[in-house]
């Protein structure tokens, strides 16, 4: 094990026990995730501390894909340290954090990937997913575990929970296999989602949103 792993282990060690007296996760279905060898971990994003619940959602090493703008950051030296896979979401296209992620699957390693991008402050359910994770699933050969997050980080009276679904691979056809997360992930939130905050969002189907863009462009 080298280095960044001591480190990263170091403060999972630390911050898990503090996020669960602060946060009380749920965690469901983490059975799902294989013990060793590639798997993309792959659901919706909605707080700045979702890749902390899905790090302690498993004993494995998770490397997340992260914006670059945090590995450059004042906290730069954390994400680096913990072996984060930098992504520039200025750019409409990421190929050296594809090929990191890749890469590093190749290697046997588990990779988180929020596939919205960014956190999700509308009243959507989901938005749009980018192709990321079923690409890599396909250059990879590696199985996607979908999850889905709900509940609230508010300290001590919040709650946050995490589902994990069935894996699945990636058929070749991107379209179609993101299509498939989508929906997945999407029937994940349904689940877990407090029936009060589920009536107050409103789902776009995966075609919908394909249908916006090609309107826009």
């Amino acid at each position: 094990m080298n280095q960044r792993w001591y480190t990263y282990r170091g403060l999972r060690f630390v911050f898990a026990p503090l996020f669960r007296l602060l946060y009380r996760p749920r965690i469901m279905g983490n059975e799902h995730i294989p013990p060793q060898g590639a798997v993309i971990l792959a659901g919706n994003h909605m707080h700045a501390l979702d890749p902390i619940l899905i790090d302690i959602s498993t004993k494995r090493i998770v490397r997340t894909l992260a914006k670059k703008d945090l590995h450059d950051g004042p906290f730069g030296f954390i994400f680096r340290a913990v072996n984060t896979i930098p992504v520039d979401l200025h750019s409409k296209h990421n190929p050296a954090a594809l090929q990191a992620a890749v890469q590093a699957l190749q290697q046997g390693d588990a990779v988180n990937v929020s596939p919205e991008a960014k956190r999700n402050y509308t009243d959507q359910l989901l938005l749009p997913f980018k192709y990321g994770a079923v690409a890599m699933s396909a250059k990879a050969h590696a199985p996607i575990v979908p999850y889905a997050i709900a509940g609230t980080y508010k300290p001590f009276t919040g709650r946050v929970t995490v589902s994990f679904g069935a894996p699945f691979y990636a058929s070749g056809d991107l379209t179609a296999d993101n299509r498939e997360l989508y929906n997945r992930v999407a029937a994940l939130l349904r689940s877990v989602t407090e029936p009060a905050v589920l009536a107050q969002k409103h789902f776009t189907a995966f075609d919908e949103w394909s249908c916006q863009h090609e309107t826009s462009s």
